[in-house]
């Protein structure tokens, strides 16, 4: 019995084998091709959408040519289809290979520029768009690693052609997190934690300086001097906000704009 069921399985194996042959190798049809075919090919399916299908010719490129310039080239096109074909992971993970790989290379500000989109674009997010989600709610963590990356570009590149986007992001961005801020601030002032909520309305005018935010957290700290009974400190900022916002109507009102968040983008 024990001998049977060697020699079928070993049938198994062999028809698996050959039924292996059978099937087409797509791989191989890229055998001889050469690094300008590779690149072409490659290239052409990125421009048509089939990022998937690029970032195989790509990585096929740099392993049959791995020491020519077209490597090099290769391993930037595959953290942009990645970031194309919204992979997030690969995308960051393809960029910090190559700034690491080539810290030198002419173009490497692209990459540094790349990864602050990889994360803008993930802080952002479709859906925010379509269910008109103020990006303030959501998890700040990929916001502030955008605003990071693009402090990098504009810092170490400061001549970069990608410089000028990146600091109108970096504004965008500073007034997000500002706004995250004052939505924290507007949660612990309803459900009566006034100093918690002073606490976030002053850290916004400490962080984001010139943020638009900057009028909504002084009317919170008002709001919450008032009700803590800080007459003194209540008295004080009320001189700042009427200083800085003469013909503001927000200390008459509930304290929070009624503008929507997608104005300010």
């Amino acid at each position: 019995m024990q001998k049977k069921l060697s020699v079928v399985a070993a049938t198994v194996v062999l028809l698996s084998l050959s039924a292996c042959g059978l099937l087409p190798d797509r791989a191989d049809e890229t055998r001889g091709w050469s690094a300008t075919k590779l690149y072409s090919e490659a290239k052409d399916e990125q421009a048509s959408g089939n990022y998937e299908r690029a970032v195989q010719l790509f990585e096929r490129l740099e392993s049959s040519y791995p020491f020519g310039t077209y490597a090099q080239q290769a391993q930037m096109e595959i953290a942009y289809s990645q970031y194309k074909a919204q992979d997030q992971a690969q995308a960051l993970a393809a960029v910090e290979r190559f700034i690491k790989l080539h810290p030198n290379h002419p173009n490497v500000d692209y990459m540094y520029y790349l990864r602050g989109l990889v994360n803008f674009n993930d802080s952002i997010g479709l859906l925010n768009f379509l269910y008109e989600q103020d990006p303030a709610e959501r998890d700040q963590k990929a916001t502030r690693e955008a605003f990071a990356a693009f402090k990098a570009l504009v810092e170490k590149f400061p001549d970069s052609k990608y410089t000028p986007d990146a600091l109108e992001r970096m504004r965008y961005l500073i007034n997000a997190m500002a706004k995250y801020e004052i939505y924290v601030a507007r949660y612990y002032y309803r459900r009566g934690a006034y100093l918690a909520a002073i606490n976030r309305a002053q850290g916004v005018l400490t962080d984001f300086a010139d943020s638009p935010s900057n009028e909504e957290a002084l009317a919170i700290m008002y709001r919450g001097y008032d009700k803590m009974g800080n007459v003194s400190l209540r008295d004080d900022t009320k001189r700042v906000f009427e200083k800085n916002y003469p013909g503001s109507k927000m200390l008459a009102d509930d304290g929070q704009k009624k503008t929507a968040w997608y104005h300010f983008w």
